[in-house]
């Protein structure tokens, strides 16, 4: 197995995770927070899938969905490449409006699509490639960044379904 498809076993695994734990959310479960300082489970997905869009077209080179494909319409929010929650306030947080389940869904799938497409054709010289203008130092590799990022969405949609736990209690989940 080459060591993209183990990287992209692990991205396909936050799709999941999400569907899960999207499904059948209304507009309130989403915009809740447990507290005013925390995140919601609407915030918390469109923050992994920016971060995910954000970091792979930074690898590839290539616009982020969210401004070439408009993403950032159907959320709202302005076509800044800099905008995905790092930083938020709690003012930032309680202001953030998310849209319904299947458009966080539908982005998602987007950048997922694409990192399935493109993440195949990235050689070992493109993996271990320094990438810079990133919050890290020292600068990481490309390979070294996607394990972070996969890392930090997964943390994510752990987050979201422990919060969708918290509002409705046990039993919401279905194996």
């Amino acid at each position: 197995m080459e060591s993209q498809e183990a990287i992209l076993v692990g991205y396909k695994g936050i799709l999941r995770a999400l569907e899960r734990t999207l499904d059948g959310l209304s507009e309130e479960d989403l915009a809740w927070q447990p507290n005013p300082d925390c995140n919601s489970i609407g915030w918390l997905v469109w923050h992994l899938t920016r971060a995910q869009d954000s970091v792979i077209s930074n690898i590839l080179g290539e616009e982020q969905l969210w401004i070439k494909d408009g993403w950032h319409k159907q959320f709202g929010r302005p076509p800044e490449a800099m905008d995905s929650g790092a930083g938020h306030t709690p003012q930032d947080l309680a202001a953030f409006k998310s849209p319904d389940s299947e458009t966080l869904l539908g982005y998602h799938r987007a950048v997922l699509e694409r990192t399935k497409q493109r993440l195949p054709t990235l050689s070992k010289t493109d993996l271990d490639k320094v990438v810079e203008g990133m919050p890290f130092q020292p600068p990481p590799t490309a390979g070294v960044l996607l394990m972070i990022i996969l890392d930090d969405c997964l943390q994510h949609a752990g987050q979201a379904a422990y919060i969708r736990g918290m509002r409705q209690g046990i039993g919401w989940q279905k194996f």
